[in-house]
């Protein structure tokens, strides 16, 4: 190990007790999958020295904080977040780990997309490929308090902003010597870079705990809000991908396609949800690289839930980074969503479509 990576990081040999000190934050959304591995353990290898951000402590949750699904697992409910960020690039397709994620952010970088999946409930064998954060992971990931976050890396003032942010930096420099990445040898650099949840969840560093809710669910007795349309789904133009979300009646989730292809995951399932949330945002030149876009997402917007085969029209509203973004309905109601598994996409301003119920996606055109 280099003396850099010695002094950042430090031994311990008891397992942390998760239950609380955190950064204050907000409030989480959903997920499992079948290819999960098992008996995940934390806090036990080699941790960061210190837990960024200043702490409170959450309450033990009543209900899966990323899923709003009940508690099976009590160990899952209390561990802290991972927030892994996954290439797009045709490349790099299939990915791993999609379908387990509990919840999905789909970005704009350089004329591409790329994902920040965040997994509490259930953990994969692997996720991946890896590839590099941006400044906007810093946005979108701070609520969650502390979440470990995954990446290859980034330019060097990309990689100093998200040092000094409340995420916590197990990137591939910081966590492959430690069993936390590894190079698949049937696929070629950039994009054949992958990470061991298990491994990475070792190296949760002394206080990390549980996220807050980020979305607000509907439980047996709640009705679907009047304001809500039938539809069939969404077609979303984000840089460089033409993205279908499609209501399956059958399955009860939403299924995705990518450039008129199904959108397949690595264990050969079609990547799905049982919620679409769509937050239109402004994007700007990143600070730290120009040639980067950047989500603004501080401030307010239009936005659409998808949810059950409906559409609920609203907005988003957001203070500060430590918020969760508040989505509402025209009567200042929260938007609330099915229990489980939730993608959250962010495309510019006007470039979505809703596909109203019984027509052809095939003969809409992409806005």
């Amino acid at each position: 190990m280099s003396s850099t990576l010695a002094r950042r990081l430090r031994p311990r040999s008891a397992a942390l007790a998760i239950v609380g000190v955190v950064v204050l934050g907000a409030c989480g959304g959903g997920g499992s999958s079948e290819d999960t591995a098992t008996d995940v353990s934390f806090g036990d290898g080699v941790l960061s020295s210190t837990l960024p951000g200043p702490t409170t402590t959450l309450p033990a949750p009543e209900v899966m904080p990323l899923t709003g699904l009940p508690i099976e697992d009590a160990e899952a409910a209390v561990r802290p977040a991972m927030a892994a960020k996954i290439d797009n690039h045709p490349k790099a397709r299939p990915q791993s780990g999609l379908n387990t994620a509990d919840i999905v952010y789909e970005e704009n970088v350089e004329q591409l997309t790329r994902f920040a999946a965040v997994f509490h409930s259930a953990i994969p064998k692997e996720v991946g490929p890896i590839r590099s954060g941006r400044t906007q992971d810093i946005s979108i990931l701070t609520p969650y308090i502390n979440p470990l976050f995954v990446w290859s890396g980034g330019n060097a003032k990309t990689t100093a902003l998200i040092r000094k942010s409340t995420l916590v930096d197990l990137s591939a420099s910081v966590a492959y010597k430690q069993g936390g990445y590894r190079r698949e040898s049937s696929r070629k650099a950039p994009h054949n870079l992958y990470a061991d949840p298990a491994a990475i969840y070792k190296l949760t560093p002394q206080g990390a705990t549980r996220p807050p809710q980020q979305f607000e669910y509907r439980g047996a007795s709640d009705a679907m809000p009047s304001s809500a349309t039938a539809s069939a789904g969404s077609l979303i133009s984000m840089d460089g991908v033409k993205v279908t979300w499609l209501w399956s009646s059958t399955d009860g989730n939403y299924m995705r396609s990518q450039d008129k292809d199904k959108h397949m995951d690595a264990d050969g399932s079609q990547v799905n949800a049982k919620n679409v949330v769509v937050l239109f945002v402004a994007y700007k030149p990143s600070k730290a690289d120009p040639r980067s876009p950047e989500a603004q997402t501080i401030g307010e917007g239009e936005a659409w839930v998808y949810t059950n085969g409906s559409l609920v029209k609203g907005k988003w509203s957001r203070t500060k980074e430590t918020d969760v973004i508040a989505i509402t309905d025209a009567a200042g109601a929260a938007i609330k969503l099915t229990p489980g598994r939730t993608w959250v996409e962010f495309p510019r301003v006007g470039k979505a479509l809703d596909v109203p119920a019984g027509s052809d996606p095939t003969k809409l055109k992409f806005p």
